[in-house]
């Protein structure tokens, strides 16, 4: 392991007790509401591939949150909620070792929440999103024109919590209780062959595993395999590995002779 695996799994690890001696205080309250957001637009990402179409978003003050759409499949637009924040938190850890994949998935994030503006937001989330998309953005002209690194800090931030609230998130909705109206009974109710609680802990398992595979691929390309090579190349498996199945001729005659010898 070298210097920068050790320094971000210091630091994840450091995020990671903030966030669960903090997760329900103050003071992580914006980054829940911002969690909530990517619960939304994951169900209207999830509508919008499934060809339907959304009518309004909207995150309320109590971190609840409706996504109203009409069409789509359902199947894959209600799981999409608790699995779908899952996914974003998982993508942020993975790109956030980077500088180019850093500023990557911040502009994808600034460009969701401006977008999301478009599809009739309460007041909420126009404070919300607009607040996000500004602080996100500092932290880019900040990265690009005064001082780096700092947005890998703020992406991975933005990655544990939300990676980890969605998991939180998933069981306090789904695990601890059976609400009437929530996704997991929304699910439930298209597919009789699962128990909401047992939906809720699949999502949950998936969850899990997301943010594992994000560490992972963060990881992968911080080794000293991946310095010299882009993102998708060293995720493509373009290393050169050692096969032991790879032999020149010279060993093939070899063996041939040790076998032939064997049997004389």
């Amino acid at each position: 392991m070298n210097e920068a695996q050790t320094a971000f799994l210091c630091l994840y690890a450091a995020y990671l007790i903030v966030i669960l001696l903090f997760h329900n205080t103050f003071l992580l309250y914006p980054f829940r509401l911002l969690t909530t957001f990517l619960h939304e637009i994951s169900h209207a990402i999830a509508c919008w591939i499934t060809c339907g179409e959304v009518y309004k978003i909207k995150v309320f003050d109590n971190e609840g949150g409706v996504t109203q759409y009409a069409g789509g499949c359902r199947v894959l637009v209600i799981p999409a909620g608790y699995v779908g924040s899952a996914i974003w938190g998982s993508v942020f850890v993975m790109l956030s070792g980077g500088r180019k994949t850093s500023t990557g998935v911040a502009g994808v994030l600034v460009g969701m929440l401006l977008w999301s503006l478009c599809f009739a937001p309460n007041k909420t989330m126009v404070y919300l999103n607009l607040f996000y998309a500004v602080f996100t953005s500092v932290f880019v002209y900040i990265e690009w024109w005064v001082f780096s690194p700092i947005l890998n800090y703020v992406v991975l931030f933005y990655g544990v919590f939300v990676g980890i609230h969605a998991i939180y998130d998933t069981w306090q909705d789904t695990l601890s209780r059976t609400v009437l109206h929530s996704d997991a009974y929304a699910c439930y109710e298209q597919c009789n062959c699962c128990l909401p609680k047992c939906i809720g802990m699949q999502w949950a398992i998936i969850n899990i595993i997301l943010q594992i595979t994000g560490v992972w691929i963060a990881l992968v390309q911080m080794s000293n395999e991946c310095q010299d090579m882009e993102w998708i190349e060293c995720l493509s498996g373009d290393l050169q590995w050692d096969s032991p199945w790879e032999m020149n001729t010279d060993q093939i005659y070899e063996w041939k002779n040790q076998a032939q010898d064997m049997f004389n």
